[in-house]
């Protein structure tokens, strides 16, 4: 099996669960529980992530990890959303 299609592969599984995350954030009311500082964290990773993607040139990674950015993004701001909106 080329590694390629392994790679692509444990992409989508973990892009998977991180949209199950996102969704299931957007259910739920209430931002308790979800640390301020993880997608924070995640951006920063992310992004240093997809630079050095680019760097070596790994197309699996860089998709992968720009889509990984996308959704610290989405989480964060339904983060705040939820936040706000319960006034913590």
């Amino acid at each position: 099996m080329p590694p390629e299609v392994i790679g692509w592969a444990a992409s989508a599984i973990l892009l998977a669960t991180l949209v199950r995350q996102i969704v299931t954030q957007l259910r739920d009311r209430s931002a308790r529980g979800v640390s301020r500082w993880l997608f924070v964290g995640q951006i920063a990773a992310s992004t240093g992530f997809v630079t050095y993607s680019a760097l070596v040139g790994d197309w699996v990674f860089i998709v992968t990890n720009v889509c990984i950015l996308i959704t610290a993004i989405v989480g964060q701001v339904v983060t705040w959303r939820r936040r706000r909106q319960a006034g913590e």
